[in-house]
């Protein structure tokens, strides 16, 4: 990786599971270790999580929060935007990135996914939604089974700069 930051947006949920809340933490740490900048939504579950595991191995947090005010950023957010766009923010968490990583997730995951996926952006998953276009029997997420697998994946995507919402994996 040059010197330059890669930024990995992590989405999931604001209400996540405690193995969610885990995984979330453990990639935080990982993206941190591996020197990118976590871009996430900037509250709390799996948002506050990665950044908590970030934070912890000296990492750069970026939370793009819905309202007008920075302040209810989670604590482990270091630079935290106040975008006032409500729920419109997700596209601007996703486009921020050079690659996603989707832990769990609700509704807002699932807009998160299709605007990473529209943009070309790659996705990376650790228990989320499946998603496929009408016609297609191809899931364009890139399956993972653990956090480790989910860094280096989006790490791998990031670094080759891919436009066309795919990886270089074998993990499909």
């Amino acid at each position: 990786m040059s010197g330059n930051r890669l930024n990995v947006a992590v989405i999931g949920n604001s209400a996540c599971s405690k193995e969610e809340a885990a995984l979330a933490e453990t990639v935080g740490e990982l993206l941190a270790e591996r020197g990118a900048t976590v871009v996430c939504g900037g509250l709390g579950g799996v948002m506050e999580a990665v950044c908590r595991g970030a934070k912890s191995k000296g990492g750069l947090t970026i939370g793009v929060l819905p309202g007008d005010k920075a302040e209810i950023a989670n604590p482990w957010v270091d630079i935290g935007l106040a975008s006032g766009m409500g729920e419109a923010r997700n596209a601007v968490v996703v486009r921020a990135a050079k690659a996603v990583i989707a832990i769990g997730g609700g509704y807002g995951t699932l807009s998160e996914i299709a605007y990473a996926l529209k943009g070309g952006i790659p996705v990376i998953g650790l228990n989320t939604w499946s998603v496929s276009q009408p016609g297609h029997e191809h899931d364009p997420i890139t399956r993972v089974q653990s956090a480790r697998e989910a860094v280096e994946e989006a790490l791998l995507a990031a670094e080759a700069g891919c436009n066309d919402g795919t990886t270089a994996s074998r993990s499909r």
